[in-house]
């Protein structure tokens, strides 16, 4: 018989509906019983494409005796972190401070009223490696709950008190307000650079040592380091660490994609989990890459890469899913993996250069098996092997069709098929970056599309906006980082477009969230709505992790848009942000790169530009690298970027500082000899 979970749409959700553990979603139906019944709460925390979730799932979830325990002792709630990441942070925080660690599957127990006491992450079966099994732990946490409830009770009202302090700590108390001339310093921004250099891999590109993450904030921030400063060394490194994921086995090098983040410091061995965020963030990173070197590498990624996202990840009707499972056949990375003997019988004669070339041997190069990957490129394994470059890029293409058609025919690992606002929200932007730079109409109209996509299925008419969407059904209230990725999506489609109501959406949208998520200071946001009622405490969420913390991308909105509409208490407020969070982001710019990135953009001066008369010249604009550009085309007289300017005669571009614009001049490479920039084209 299925749980209560049957009724969900989460993929993650239905995947234990028939477990025999009496599982219930989180909500009003589960919590009243757990009163009711006075019964602690067994909350666990996953997502569909977790390997360690499915492991413990088919070892205790599924176990008749052990699910008996769970169901005698407690009210037993699955949660998809993806549909309720406010819950997520809470829980996860909680964990973290009783153990020490965090992770997936969550495991935490919560009085009747919710307070955490205890929790985990993966628990084994029966007691190894220090780990306590899954059922000394039920039995342990029972035996306490009857023989010490108040000590327990008392020890979940200390924990909670110990998170609303941690979270209020995690915004250093308010420094005295500096003058912008004083607190915007060069200086600062190269001892950035340098704190990330120094956590640099200077052979295998990226920071730190295994597992790696893509960290590509950090990259972020030194492409514009490079740009304003000319470190050399900040763009080489980023060159290297994009090149070595691209040739890496973290990146599909037959259906393309990025996975989650690799197990060695090679690249090699992925977690082989790919997210919806992570590709949209890699297009991001590479269309800015593009802009920046003009390399044809970039563009081929770009191009791969949103190939793999329309034939994989998006839904017919509008749309693209969150992610896409690392196992199949229960086994992670079965589908993406190769023997020697499977590709000799494909590819016969071509075999042995295209196992060369790609790594792959009889004894394998990962768990004897092989990950293709690339560990010499093209170009020179081409002269290495005095072959014609040309010819020799055609018959990879064309050994790779071959693999990817039996590939095809493997079964596949489970797709996670929810919509979510937020990471859909960062393709638009990145559609938004790749059109920038490779001017391919489709990508405009990829972006265009799916915001008016997200717009339908997510708003209302008073801009309030939902989270996730599946079946036909937005729900879930709409988070801060669903509003601040959707404001900069619109923002983005003005940059491309010209078009101004996308101006005005934004400042709607942004008009909206301040009302909702603001803390009482008015100067940071909580991640959650004023309105919401079933969270312990309102976290306010600063770090800059695998997607760009919700209160930077505020940031980076307030800023834009106070300058869009002169609204100078938006600008204020950014500067309140940065300069409270500065010892933070200074300190540990890796965790922090999105507000050191918006630190250095202040420091070097936003560059304000507006066009008038012919929008088309913005696609010329757009294909210069200016990450600090504020950019506005447009025919409304009202705005003040376009106030007192000719707008119905030729095309002008106005380069302007704090609204005081110098000459117009009517092409790039007069708008680039004023920025002191050389010409890109």
């Amino acid at each position: 018989m299925p749980n209560h979970l049957i009724h969900e749409s989460s993929p993650y959700l239905l995947q234990h509906a028939h477990n025999p553990v009496n599982w219930y979603p989180w909500g009003a139906d589960a919590l009243a019983l757990a009163k009711q019944q006075d019964k602690p709460i067994l909350v666990s925390i996953g997502y569909a494409a977790c390997h360690w979730c499915h492991v413990m799932e088919k070892e205790s979830f599924e176990d008749e005796a052990i699910a008996k325990l769970m169901n005698d002792y407690f009210i037993n709630i699955k949660i998809d972190r993806e549909e309720r990441p406010d819950l997520d942070h809470v829980y996860m925080d909680a964990v973290q401070t009783i153990s020490g660690s965090g992770g997936w599957p969550l495991n935490v127990f919560l009085t009747p009223n919710t307070l955490p006491f205890y929790g985990g992450t993966y628990f084994p079966p029966v007691k190894m490696a220090n780990r306590l099994s899954w059922r000394d732990v039920l039995i342990n946490i029972q035996q306490a709950w009857k023989d010490k409830r108040n000590e327990v009770e008392a020890q979940a009202l200390q924990l909670l008190q110990h998170l609303e302090k941690s979270n209020t700590l995690a915004v250093p108390d308010k420094i005295m307000p500096k003058e912008a001339d004083d607190f915007f310093d060069e200086y600062e921004c190269e001892k950035i650079a340098d704190v990330l250099l120094a956590n640099a891999d200077n052979t295998e590109g990226g920071f730190g040592n295994a597992p790696k993450f893509l960290q590509l904030f950090s990259l972020q921030f030194l492409q514009e380091h490079h740009l304003f400063f000319k470190n050399e060394r900040a763009l080489q490194h980023v060159t290297l660490s994009l090149q070595k994921m691209l040739q890496g086995g973290i990146y599909d090098q037959l259906g393309a994609g990025i996975c989650r983040y690799s197990t060695d410091i090679k690249w090699l061995a992925p977690h082989f989990e790919k997210m919806l965020y992570d590709n949209a963030l890699l297009l991001q990173i590479c269309a800015n890459a593009y802009l920046q070197t003009k390399e044809p590498f970039y563009k081929t990624a770009i191009e791969k890469t949103i190939f793999f996202l329309e034939r994989e990840m998006k839904n017919p009707a509008g749309g693209y899913y969150a992610a896409i499972d690392a196992d199949s056949e229960g086994k992670e990375g079965a589908f993406y993996v190769w023997d020697q003997s499977q590709i000799k019988n494909i590819l016969g004669e071509d075999a042995e250069l295209y196992s060369h070339f790609y790594d792959v041997t009889e004894k394998g190069n990962w768990e004897h098996t092989n990950i293709l990957h690339i560990s010499t490129p093209v170009k020179q394994f081409a002269e290495q092997n005095n072959l014609n470059e040309n010819e020799f890029v055609k018959k990879l293409e064309d050994c790779n069709e071959k693999l990817l058609q039996v590939r095809n025919k493997r079964i596949r690992p489970a797709t996670d098929d929810k919509i979510l606002l937020a990471w859909n929200a960062l393709l638009v932007i990145s559609f938004c970056k790749c059109f920038a730079a490779l001017q391919r109409s489709e990508d405009k109209e990829r972006a265009i599309h799916l915001f008016t996509f997200l717009e339908k299925v997510f708003s209302n008419e008073t801009f309030e906006l939902k989270h996730n969407y599946k079946n036909g059904l937005a729900s879930n209230t709409g988070f801060l980082d669903d509003y601040a990725y959707f404001i900069q999506a619109a923002i983005s489609i003005a940059e491309i477009t010209g078009d101004e109501k996308y101006f005005y959406k934004a400042k709607s949208y942004l008009e909206k969230a301040i009302k909702l998520f603001s803390d009482t200071n008015n100067t940071f946001f909580y991640f959650t709505p004023s309105h919401q009622k079933d969270i312990i405490f309102r976290k306010i969420e600063l770090y800059d992790g695998v997607v760009p913390s919700s209160n930077s991308t505020m940031a980076s909105n307030l800023l834009y848009l106070s300058i869009i509409f002169d609204i100078p208490q938006w600008k204020e407020r950014v500067h309140g942000m940065l300069q409270q969070l500065f010892p933070v982001y200074k300190k540990y710019p890796g965790s922090f790169a999105i507000w050191a990135t918006l630190y250095q953009r202040l420091t070097i001066g936003l560059v304000e530009i507006a066009v008038t008369g012919n929008n088309l010249i913005i696609n010329d604009i757009n294909q210069v690298y200016l990450p600090h550009k504020i950019l506005q085309a447009g025919q409304d007289s009202t705005m003040p970027l376009l106030k007192g300017k000719l707008l119905d005669g030729d095309t002008y571009i106005y380069v302007c500082k704090n609204y005081a614009c110098q000459l117009p001049v009517k092409t790039v490479e007069e708008m680039n000899k004023m920025l002191k920039f050389k010409s890109m084209h």
